[in-house]
């Protein structure tokens, strides 16, 4: 025990808080002042909290609802170290059952480990390398602790970009009913719901135990891109980009004698989203004005968790987490190609049924491109639940803190048609036989066979088991002069099975699908863990610590990673620490055994061998070879290497007096044979360097697919700056001030897409897939005065050079993008607390920019908001 001096009360609050919207660690104080031996995130021996030299950020819950954040994905994106969290937003079109996820450093989100309250959350099936942060119960939350260095020699080798720890609050007497709403100026659509019940018995202390539950339920509802003019449409000629579908209602015809066209092309391509194409006498779609900007969702989550005290210094917990999160997005019709019409169907052009004639057109046959409007947007609804149970004890025994646990995690997810997906070979049939009219109005026979086409119901479920035992103990082993040595020992065993479901009866009838052609899959692996930790002294101010973990896989073989860490407190104002760690990731289920699906791009790509510079080859359809959505497939790969770190940090913390504490530090991470894909317009933009990746049929008339599956890519490397300030003002008649900021400062970041290529710098660079901001922060402003209080907060990215796949003379920059909320609260009311706020208070728009990678266009929902200016209202009522 000791008491806190100013020095280490602020040291305390930069290494384990680490600045950024609030400032606090889990420090257990008592009353008069002094405090405990806890554990810290980071560490696995159990010390005082001032001893800590770790650069870790931590969150206080309520800090991060004043702000008005609903989401773990929400939180995440406060944090300046998190180039992006995935959500909602970017579920629309893209297959990835709802998951949202952090992505410390840019690495990737299968290299940010995710735990809650310490221990391992099963991850997604979907993904299976990256924990769905919608699982996180975030009313149950007394704070977000995060590591932003690497950890793989403490929490395992997957641990590069950082950890991010969700801690729940220890114990709950009392009940709670928390009601929020959050309502855009804009419109009412994107509007948002909570409602949470909390409620706890026994006090840990007086009666040995306690009990507490949280009940929350969330639910969004979607917007539409049209609703929102930044994201209303695809096509911008004064930017150069034109995302539209070659794909159309009416449909656009190839004819055998090499005719292209559109019946109602003369008559300007009246239609929701159609634009005419003078180039070629078709009508292409918009498809924007059918997606979402923000799909319909909705979350509920039970946490409930039983403490017992079995003696004077031990506990016993049993912990429970069932959470279900859905998602229903929307996009456009179903599009079809290579449909086949005869001379034969009255919807021929110039036939009985009324179809404008095509001058040339003698009766040939056509083959057509079309768009199933009157079947209605294509619907998916996503499904993803997950089960945690753990059993833990902690305590001191014999001299040593001990902490056991055994954890069961179950995470399920499945994907569903609700409309719009059509059975391919009968609409093929419908037309062929005339019963179908491609190019406008349905009859009565035709709207009823369309209806009969729609395919309804569940095309793939997956399911991701982890059972995990895991033991540590720690203890101070040796007295010397400077300082006690304290010493861990641990060790982890983990089985994980992965399956994969593929209803191949519902989803081949389906090209759009994107798993017409896929097969169940499976796979499972035993992970064994040895690690220990020891912290010596080296001199009153001086400490080193050293860490090593060897874990082994029973499929992709084993790696021993080292850390090395030194703190020295230089004087009163002033310390530096450094670290340096390796980090070894292996493939996951996912990586290995994922099933391959098929869909189409993004983008729309003219095709490199059927129609070189835009211009289609002799005998090639243009409909379908040229400025079109092209099929890509990807998948698992079973012959995937692991990939392998290194991780420097060095930083300095400084505080000139007790009021203001400033921490900077430096990182450097270098990673090879990085796992992922390449990006589908470097493929289509290197031809000649990824011709293997083309895959054509037998006659070479057709390109059946580009294969992009998973694959050790080369390296990465990257290094930055972390700065974090905190400043209390002197307390005033006006009440207490506290402004805190954190910002991260990208020097490089830099990889390759294949071994030995060259390097891509992307900072401030879209580059293939995405940015990486050169500067993001986030900076606060808290005023407290007896039952009021307010904060001021603003989160900042810096801009970038846009994707730009556009003529040189549309190259763009996107501008820097700034937000601002306020909330004030008051807590007057006899057992109710009530805040109000505004987020995006100057209700700013998400700037241009003409990526292609997400189905959304003119901004990018990875990074912005396209809600706009929100208020919000929250009320509890404790009792």
């Amino acid at each position: 025990m000791m008491i806190e001096r100013a020095l280490t009360r602020s040291l305390r609050v930069m290494f384990a808080g680490g600045l950024v919207v609030g400032m606090h660690t889990a420090v257990a104080q008592t009353d008069d002042g002094t405090i405990q031996r806890v554990e810290v995130t980071g560490s696995s021996i159990k010390r005082l909290a001032t001893e800590t030299a770790l650069p870790i950020t931590s969150i206080k819950a309520s800090d991060f609802e004043k702000q008005g954040l609903t989401t773990a994905a929400e939180v995440m994106n406060t944090l300046s170290m998190n180039q992006s969290s995935t959500g909602s937003t970017q579920s629309v079109g893209s297959g990835t059952g709802g998951i949202a996820t952090a992505d410390l450093r840019g690495l990737g989100s299968n290299k940010t480990l995710v735990l809650l309250n310490g221990r391992r959350l099963a991850s997604h099936p979907f993904n299976g390398s990256s924990v769905d942060l919608n699982i996180i119960p975030v009313s149950a939350l007394d704070r977000v602790e995060v590591l932003r260095d690497g950890a793989s020699a403490i929490y395992g080798t997957d641990a590069i970009g950082g950890v991010i720890n969700f801690i729940t609050k220890r114990s709950v007497q009392g009940g709670a009913v928390s009601v929020e709403r959050y309502q855009p100026q804009a419109s009412g659509a994107g509007g948002e719901s909570r409602l949470n019940l909390s409620g706890g018995y026994g006090d840990l202390d007086k009666d040995g135990w306690n009990v507490f539950g949280v009940i929350d339920l969330h639910k969004q509802t979607a917007l539409d891109a049209a609703e929102r003019d930044f994201s209303s449409t695809s096509v911008r000629p004064d930017k150069g980009v034109n995302n539209s579908s070659g794909t159309s209602q009416p449909g656009n015809f190839y004819s055998a004698n090499g005719i292209t066209g559109n019946p109602y092309y003369a008559s300007g391509c009246v239609g929701k989203g159609l634009i005419a194409n003078a180039a070629n006498g078709t009508c292409r779609t918009n498809t924007v004005a059918y997606i979402q900007d923000i799909p319909k969702t909705q979350q509920e989550s039970f946490l409930g968790k039983a403490t017992f005290k079995l003696s004077e210094d031990k506990v016993a917990t049993i912990e429970y987490l069932h959470s279900r999160s859905t998602n229903q997005s929307a996009i456009a019709p179903s599009p079809l190609t290579g449909i086949t019409m005869t001379s034969a169907s009255p919807y021929y052009p110039g036939g009985s049924a009324g179809v404008p004639a095509v001058a040339g057109l003698t009766g040939e046959n056509l083959t057509i491109n079309w768009r199933t409007v009157a079947a209605g947007k294509r619907e998916g609804y996503d499904t993803s639940i997950s089960d945690r149970l753990v059993l833990a004890s902690e305590g001191l025994i014999g001299g040593w803190d001990y902490n056991v646990g055994l954890t069961y995690g179950v995470s399920k997810a499945a994907s569903a048609f609700v409309g719009g997906y059509t059975n391919d070979s009968l609409i093929k049939a419908g037309v062929l036989s005339g019963v179908l009219n491609p190019f406008g109005e349905q009859s009565a026979d035709g709207q009823a066979y369309l209806d009969a086409a729609q395919l309804r119901g569940e095309y793939l479920s997956a399911r991701m088991t982890s059972i995990g035992v895991d033991a540590k103990v720690s203890r101070e082993i040796v007295q010397l002069p400077v300082g006690d040595v304290g010493f861990a020992v641990g060790t982890e065993f983990r089985h994980d099975k992965a399956t994969y479901d593929v209803n191949t009866a519902l989803a081949s009838q389906a090209s759009s699908s994107g798993y017409a052609d896929a097969q169940d899959q499976a796979g499972q692996r035993n992970i064994s863990a040895l690690y220990s930790e020891l912290s010596v002294p080296l001199a009153k101010t001086v400490e080193l610590s050293a860490a090593a973990r060897y874990d082994h896989y029973n499929d992709v073989g084993g790696s021993f990673n080292p850390k090395l860490g030194l703190r020295w407190e230089a004087s009163k104002q002033l310390m530096f620490r450094t670290s340096y760690n390796t980090g070894f990731r292996a493939p996951t289920l996912y990586d290995l055994h994922g099933p391959a699906t098929s869909t189409f791009t993004s983008n729309a790509y003219d095709d490199p061998v059927l129609c070189p510079g835009g211009v289609a080859a002799a005998g090639a359809n243009p409909n379908v070879a040229c400025n079109q959505q092209q099929t890509i497939r990807s998948g698992g790969n079973a012959n995937l290497k692991p990939e392998k770190s290194k991780t420097f940090a060095l930083g300095a913390v400084f505080e000139p007096t007790s009021a203001v504490s400033v921490s900077l530090d430096y990182f450097n991470i270098k990673i090879r044979d990085s796992i992922g894909t390449v990006a589908e317009s470097t493929i289509f933009d290197n031809y000649e360097k990824y011709k293997s990746y083309f895959v054509y049929s037998a006659d070479g008339k057709t390109l059946q697919y580009v294969n992009a599956v998973l694959d050790n890519l080369g390296e990465v490397k990257t290094s930055g700056i972390d700065a974090s300030l905190r400043w209390k003002l002197p307390r005033s008649a006006a009440g207490d001030f506290t402004f805190q900021f954190d910002g991260t400062w990208v020097h490089s970041y830099k990889y390759q897409n294949e071994t030995g290529g060259e390097f891509v710098e992307n900072v401030g660079v879209y580059g293939d897939n995405a940015p990486v901001f050169r500067w993001k922060h986030n900076a606060t402003i808290n005023w407290k005065k007896g039952v009021w209080s307010a904060a001021f907060a603003n989160k900042y990215l810096s801009g970038y050079e846009d994707e730009n796949d556009v003529a040189a003379k549309y190259y763009h920059h996107v501008r820097a993008y700034s937000t601002y909320s306020l909330s004030g609260s008051y807590g007057g009311f006899k057992h109710t607390d009530l805040t109000v706020g505004i987020k995006n208070l100057f209700d700013s728009a998400p700037p241009y920019t003409n990526q292609g990678t997400t189905f959304q266009s003119g901004y990018d929902p990875r990074y912005t908001d396209p809600l706009g200016r929100t208020f919000y209202v929250k009320a509890t009522y404790k009792f």
